[in-house]
């Protein structure tokens, strides 16, 4: 019979890391059963015999205060795994051993896995893992998983535990009481430490200062964000979308298709819906795999690296004083830099944030501010196209916004704001498959939530075309779009169909763009619109689930409001100064 392990650990411990070494790469992820949390599950084979492999959300506590907590908790009383894994980082063992204490209470054969541990020692410190192993009685392995040291004798204490049950009930020591673990984790974590010979500061070490240095820290920031326009808005959105874009879909795929379709059927209707104006493979797959898909794909793999060497932390403690301005800290970057790759899961991440004041402005923020990956992607290669002014004159209005009704939001939401405590990681070469697999799983997301998007918006636009709701809507749109924003009636297409999926109504603005039916002013006004205007649909759910309809509502209506007004703003300064 398959056995099943369960790895378990606090956040950001690198059990992605080790659930790879023990599966491969490949992996079954899905939302657990009522939840919005994703596991992923994979079989591992050693010695002879399989095992399905676990990978939990990270946990800090058994006692749990979030969704991802209370969804580790049920599937390690449901599942009932024959061995836990804790997976833990080796630099922080008084945090690591609360959890330990809390494993150990269910009864089930637990093994430790210190990870990290190379970093350990870069700082100048070891474990005495005999005299660990004695007093929690239970096996400890040090592992470096992004290496793969320590993985082989993980896998031998794994196949010992499961062989028998005898070694299952041995292994298995009175649980601490909830009392007393503080006061144990502390007197474990004092006996087992001891100095090493310290080396000296390593290059990292010095850069990882730099990057928090009170002025230097904010170069870092200038450089990350040139080098992400110039690799996702210049390479991936120019070179690769003008390939794909004109050669392999508009010399040899769309060709292909329409010749095949003419053979098919001679139904104008049938032509139209497949390779018309608002055809499913004419705009629908090309906007999806020609356009979308390069950009996000350079997007997941920028931001998959700043993951992995730790920067995101450092951008937290550098960006903590400005948060402050509208009653936030630096945790709050993560949800808003988690809405650069998806506004509806940067909005369900608002939980980490300790006070209702703090979830509400960002959700605020993350709604009217941050464009998402995709749709980030697609302005940057609009913009790269036409002139890098118009994209400093974007980022600025956009971090304008996010100051004034950030600051706003702070004088009119109640509550207080929370201190800010946040452990900094180590800055780390990041692994190259670790990478890849998380662009790899990014992906297939996009593949198996956004391009049927794609295929549902075309298909709505085609329908409205047909039956000329879109001309109406147009016409009722046009002293918005045209009188105030200054934009062509054809535009309405793309902020309508921008409320299904926030790039592609960025798609359909490039396009535009790219036909030249919008001028310099024009593309301006028409990206601040639509990065200000209402989330995708997904995002507003999550955000009605989250915060309530009343206040979504609310917060709806004035992320419109200040969206068209801002806007329109722009534009008349714009045209007043003859842009």
């Amino acid at each position: 019979m398959e056995k099943t392990i369960a790895l378990v650990g606090n956040p950001n411990v690198g059990k992605s890391v080790v659930f790879s070494r023990l599966t491969g790469t490949y992996a079954v992820v899905s939302n657990y059963p009522g939840t919005t949390v994703d596991i992923s599950r994979g079989t591992a084979v050693f010695g002879g015999r399989k095992f399905q492999v676990i990978d939990t959300p990270g946990t800090n506590s058994l006692e749990p205060v979030s969704e991802d907590e209370q969804v580790t908790r049920d599937i390690l009383k449901s599942e009932h795994p024959d061995v836990i894994v804790q997976v833990a980082d080796a630099k922080n063992m008084y945090r690591t051993l609360l959890l330990t204490f809390e494993l150990q209470a269910l009864g089930l054969p637990l093994i430790l896995e210190l990870n990290m541990f190379d970093e350990l020692l870069q700082r100048g410190m070891k474990i005495d893992r005999d005299e660990l192993e004695k007093l929690l009685g239970i096996p400890v392995v040090e592992s470096t998983a992004i290496s793969g040291e320590g993985i082989a004798e993980l896998k031998r204490h794994i196949r010992a535990l499961t062989d028998s049950g005898a070694a299952r009930e041995a292994l298995v020591p009175p649980p601490v009481t909830s009392e007393e673990k503080h006061t144990k984790a502390r007197e474990i974590t004092l006996r087992v430490l001891r100095a090493s010979s310290r080396k000296e500061t390593t290059r990292l070490e010095k850069l990882g200062a730099a990057m928090m240095h009170p002025v230097g820290g904010y170069v870092f920031v200038a450089v990350v964000l040139f080098i992400l326009y110039e690799f996702v808005g210049v390479f991936a959105a120019g070179t690769v979308v003008d390939f794909l874009e004109h050669t392999v879909f508009g010399a040899w795929v769309t060709p292909v298709v329409s010749s095949a379709i003419d053979h098919l059927t001679t139904s104008v209707l049938v032509k139209d819906f497949l390779i018309g104006k608002y055809g499913i493979i004419s705009m629908a797959i090309s906007y999806a795999f020609a356009i979308v898909l390069p950009i996000v794909t350079a997007f997941f793999l920028f931001f998959s690296i700043l993951e992995d060497t730790g920067y995101l932390p450092r951008l937290s403690v550098m960006l903590d004083r400005l948060f402050r301005i509208f009653g936030l800290n630096g945790k709050a970057v993560l949800p808003m830099v988690l809405g650069l790759g998806c506004g509806t899961m940067a909005a369900l991440s608002t939980r980490i944030l300790e006070t209702r004041k703090e979830r509400i402005i960002t959700v605020i923020l993350l709604s009217l501010t941050i464009p998402c990956s995709a749709q980030i992607g697609v302005i940057l290669g609009l913009l790269s196209g036409v002139s890098w002014k118009i994209a400093v004159v974007w980022i600025a209005s956009i971090s304008l916004s996010i100051v004034m009704v950030g600051s706003l939001a702070n004088k009119l939401v109640p509550g207080e704001q929370s201190p800010f405590i946040f452990e900094i990681p180590p800055v780390r070469v990041p692994s190259v498959v670790n990478i890849l697999r998380k662009v790899g799983m990014r992906l297939r997301w996009y593949l198996k939530e956004a391009v049927p998007l794609f295929v549902l918006g075309t298909v709505l636009l085609f329908i409205v075309d047909k039956l000329a709701v879109l001309t109406v809507i147009e016409r009722m749109a046009r002293p918005i779009v045209v009188s105030v924003l200054g934009l062509p009636p054809v535009t309405t297409a793309a902020f309508l169909i921008g409320f299904l999926r926030r790039d592609y109504g960025a798609a359909g603005l490039y396009v535009l763009a790219k036909q030249g039916l919008l001028d310099p002013t024009q593309v301006l006004v028409s990206v601040v619109a639509i990065t200000l205007f209402v989330p995708c649909i997904a995002q507003c759910f999550m955000v009605v689930k989250e915060q309530g309809w009343k206040l979504a509502m609310l917060i709806f209506a004035g992320v419109t409001l200040y969206a068209v007004t801002f806007a329109g703003i722009v534009n008349v300064i714009a045209r007043s100064i003859q842009w």
